[in-house]
């Protein structure tokens, strides 16, 4: 943010606190304004002059105009006021300077409060103003035509205005950075939010990632498990009463024990099947941790929704989202991992690219989902962006490793002004192929 190219003396004062300096530089105004009215009225009185009294009478109203218009808020909020006041002060300055030619001194202090009440041209124009009545009031009393008569206010003018317009330069200068130093802080607190939160989404899927690879495959194999033992009792059983029903009877110690063995077959059915119901419910809730630890994107949502939402959020460039082929469910990790790429490549996209569009495609295949993110950017060379960062540049390592954990193709083409075209394809897996 930059300060605007005409300053505005008054919108300083009003909008923001007086600064030491700006306090003391105000207290040197008053006492130089006060002493030289001091000043001009004991001369007056010193001298015995023929009209002491019409001086101490206009010292003593431009004093109150004075003070009136500094305690006056409406004086520093508003333009029109301040030139109101400034107007009134240079009529009790006018009747100063026509009674006494020590008026010519009160110009000086005048020069700084026009510049600082009024817009820059109308306070240069009010500051030749003055210096042109202090010219005149000095030759009506005096009558003598010098040099030092119009260099005196015309020098005094000038450096009032080169003193104003430096103290403004550095006035906005000290804001700029102000507002460098307040855009930094908060780049910061921002940086260090984000990558707080990147850290909790990260940990969130290398937990999911964990319970998914252990928990609820050791699950599944125990309900696999269970399942076939299950059906394997139930086939012995099966077999067992079959040669208890056969034409020969056997002695009556061997039918007892068939029909024991029959009953201890089904009390193990009974536990078996209570083992599986459990492992069962064990890895439904497993599968529901797995879910409530998905990026946040993903909750609510297949992955075309969440990329569609992707798309619609991007500040800038327009994002277009196209979807080719019969969707269809992919493991978590997957559809983690190309969120995550296409996030990656749109945050490039905006703030590195300076393209007008860019077209993210999501493609279902037989055996493979392929994720394409496209803009007419400026473009780049990858390896030069690789030599010059040192890590690959722009984060394409870290969207790299993300494919290849999976299996995947990640590949990236660019050259200076020709646009980028991320691509990445990851081979299905047989539950979703």
């Amino acid at each position: 943010m930059t300060a605007p190219a005409v300053p505005v003396p008054a919108a300083p004062a009003a909008s923001r606190p007086l600064t030491p300096v700006s306090k003391v530089l105000r207290l040197c105004l008053h006492a130089l304004l006060l002493a030289l009215l001091a000043l001009a009225a004991g001369r007056a009185l010193a001298d015995s002059a023929p009209r002491a009294s019409w001086v101490v009478a206009a010292c003593v109203l431009l004093a109150a105009v004075y003070a009136a218009g500094v305690r006056t808020p409406a004086v520093h909020r508003s333009p029109r006021a301040g030139a109101v006041w400034l107007a009134v002060l240079g009529a009790a300055w006018a009747a100063l300077l026509a009674v006494s030619p020590d008026g010519l001194w009160i110009a000086f202090p005048l020069y700084f409060l026009e510049l600082h009440l009024l817009r820059l041209r109308w306070g240069v124009a009010a500051v030749a103003l003055t210096a042109c009545a202090a010219i005149g009031g000095f030759l009506a009393h005096s009558g003598d035509v010098t040099p030092g008569a119009f260099l005196g206010p015309l020098l005094g003018g000038a450096v009032a205005v080169a003193t104003v317009l430096g103290y403004q330069a550095l006035y906005r200068e000290s804001e700029r950075r102000r507002e460098l130093i307040e855009e930094l802080i908060a780049t910061r607190a921002e940086l260090a939010a984000a990558e707080r939160s990147a850290g909790i989404l990260a940990e969130r899927e290398r937990l999911a990632r964990e319970i998914h690879d252990t928990l609820a495959q050791g699950l599944s194999s125990i309900q696999l498990l269970l399942r076939a033992a299950e059906r394997t009792l139930a086939d012995e059983g099966a077999a067992g009463s079959a040669g208890t029903a056969g034409p020969a009877p056997g002695p009556t110690g061997a039918t007892g024990a068939t029909g024991a063995a029959s009953g201890g077959s089904q009390a193990a059915l009974a536990h078996i099947a209570q083992a599986r119901e459990a492992a069962q419910e064990n890895l439904a809730e497993a599968r529901r941790f797995v879910r409530a630890l998905t990026p946040p994107d993903l909750e609510h949502g297949s992955l075309p929704a969440a990329l569609r939402r992707l798309c619609a959020g991007a500040p800038w460039p327009r994002v277009r989202f196209s979807l080719s082929g019969s969707p269809r469910v992919l493991p978590t990790p997957y559809e983690v991992a190309l969120l995550r790429i296409a996030q990656s490549a749109l945050a490039n996209v905006v703030r590195h690219a300076r393209a007008k569009r860019a077209e993210i495609t999501l493609t279902f295949m037989d055996a493979s989902v392929t994720l394409d993110i496209v803009d007419d950017g400026q473009g780049f060379d990858p390896r030069s962006a690789a030599a010059a960062r040192g890590d690959g540049g722009f984060g394409l390592p870290a969207m790299r490793s993300r494919a290849e954990t999976l299996g995947g193709l990640f590949t990236v083409e660019s050259d200076p002004g020709q646009g980028t075209a991320v691509a990445v394809t990851l081979p299905l897996p047989l539950e979703a192929s």
